[in-house]
Parts: structure tokens; sequence; C-alpha cells
């Protein structure tokens, strides 16, 4: 009976069910066999069995995958998607798919990433949670939408590594200097200086004052703990503390950081230098950066338990 059910199937229709669902030839052969060549149950059944493999890979750790970014118009969209491997990261399905995300948050405009997964993917009718969990079952890996922002005005990316980094950065400038050939490159350089150190924070103004009152604390103990400042006066020792927490905002602040390009000036003597040339004011108003999996602790396979593991031991 079975013989005969599967006779009933053509290749056509298996290749046209998985150029709709993107499965696999075989899972598509086994549900249209399952429907008896019906080929919307024969999608409900991929479907489902894609709900079954999100939840199987659920507890997997998805730390690489791609940041990517979308500019149109006056509004730009940066994403993170998370998958397992780089192998998978690299695939075309998976950037197509990371694209898709893009278009859907440019269009449906989310201010969450529950949001996100209720809107409609790309133009279709199934929502973004819908169709991760349809890439799960068809790319064989978890996948996640891990962040994004939007961010709307004058702006500048960069994207380094094909997606390892990416980088918005927001000016506040004239309107008619966007296009000028040396704003331009300006800032280019800003979203390259972005990229390039992992600054927490725009400037000064930016930190949190719980985060300046912490590493003061840390400062004064570390002075106070050095037996040759144990004599010197409060005065003394305060000074000594706003010099240590200049080395702070050097080392987390975008605009004290060193310039890339000439390490003889801070990014914010850059911009001002830039600034007078052009004879108007310019400021960065914020900026965003994603690293590729930054934060999430990769699994370490031990070779010797995953060959046991094989062997049934």
């Amino acid at each position: 009976m079975e013989d005969k059910k599967m006779a009933n199937i053509s290749a056509q229709m298996v290749g046209d069910l998985k150029k709709k669902t993107g499965a696999g030839l075989m899972d598509c052969k086994r549900a249209l066999v399952e429907s008896d060549g019906d080929v919307d149950a024969a999608i409900k059944l991929l479907r489902e069995k894609g709900l079954a493999a999100a939840a199987k890979k659920a507890d997997r750790i998805a730390a690489d995958g791609l940041v990517s970014i979308l500019k149109d118009g006056d509004t730009v969209a940066m994403v993170e998607v998370n998958s397992e491997t780089d192998f998978v990261a690299k695939n075309a399905t998976f950037v197509e798919f990371v694209n898709g995300i893009l278009r859907t948050i440019v269009a449906c405009k989310p201010a969450t990433l529950e949001a996100l997964g209720a809107c409609k993917f790309d133009g279709t009718e199934y929502t973004v949670d819908e169709t991760v969990k349809d890439k799960i079952f068809t790319i064989g890996e978890k996948i996640s939408v891990r962040r994004f922002v939007v961010i709307e005005g004058i702006t500048s990316t960069y994207v380094h590594g094909n997606g390892a980094i990416g980088v918005i950065v927001k000016f506040d400038v004239d309107p008619s200097l966007a296009t000028n050939d040396k704003f331009v490159d300006f800032a280019k350089n800003m979203a390259l200086q972005a990229g390039a150190y992992a600054t927490p924070y725009l400037d000064r103004d930016s930190v949190p004052a719980n985060v300046i009152a912490e590493e003061k604390e840390v400062v004064i103990a570390q002075i106070k703990n050095d037996p040759k400042n144990a004599t010197k006066p409060e005065a003394i020792l305060d000074k000594m503390a706003a010099g240590k927490l200049g080395k702070f905002y050097e080392e987390n602040c975008l605009v004290e950081k060193e310039y890339i390009k000439d390490d003889n000036m801070k990014v914010s003597q850059y911009i001002t230098s830039v600034a007078k040339e052009l004879g108007t004011a310019i400021k960065i108003v914020e900026f965003a950066r994603f690293e590729k999996g930054e934060g999430i602790q990769k699994r370490e396979d031990n070779l010797g338990d995953e060959v046991a593991k094989m062997l049934g031991k």
C-alpha cells in the first residue's frame, strides 16, 4: 500500500514542495506520501515537524551566525542572528533569511524582539517566530534572532569580516553636508573606529552614575592599598583617582579613544578638526555595535566524550 502511495508522488510534486518550503527532498517526499499527495496538508506536516525540531534544539548553544545591516533611506536596521556553526552562517539560505529579517524590521518597525517575532516575515503569511522554526527544521541547527536596532537620521555603517561585527554611527550635522566628500570620509572613519574597539559608551556623559561610582571606589581602594600612598593627603589621593578615572574613560568611551588613523589625537580632537575644516558643528549622537556571539558561552566539545558517545560507551 505504501509503495502504491509513493508511486503516485511524482518528482515534480516533490520538487515543487521543496521550492515552497525549503525542506529536504526526502522530507518533502515523506510528507506528500503521508498526506496522500495533498500539497497543503504536506506543508502543514512539514511545519509541524519544524516545531518539533525547534523544540529538540532549544537547549543547544547558538553562538555563531551573522551581523547584518540594511539601509533604507534615512532608516538603518542592524540585526544579529545566531546559528550553531560558521558553516551554516555562510549558507546562502541562512544569509537570505537574515536579509528577510532586516526587511521585516524596516517594514514592521517593531519595538522589541517579542514584537518582531509576531511580525509577518518579509511579506509572507507566516510570522518571524514561525519562520525561525521552519529554518531550524530545514537547516538543521538552532537559529535565534538575538537582537536588533533601528536608527533614523544621518548615519554611517560598517560590517567587518563577513558579518563578525556591525556598526551604525549617527551624526548631528547640517543635512546639506551629508553627501559632502569630506564628511562622508569622516563618517566612514568613525564607523571603522567604532568597529575597531568595543567601547560600551559614547562619551563621559553617557557613562551611568553608578558605573562611575563603582569604578571610583575601586580606584581609591587600589591607591590606598599601596603603602607608598599611606602618608599622602586626601587632596593628592583625589587627584590620583581622577587620573585613573581618566584612563577608564579613555578605554570605555568612543570619543575618548585614540583615533585609529592617528595615535597623536583622540577621536574627539579628530571630530573637532573635521568640523573646523567644514566650517560647521559635528556631533556623534549615538552609535550601536554588535559583535557576533559576544557574551554567549560557547560549548567546548570533548573529543574523547564524543567518540565514547558514538561507540555507545
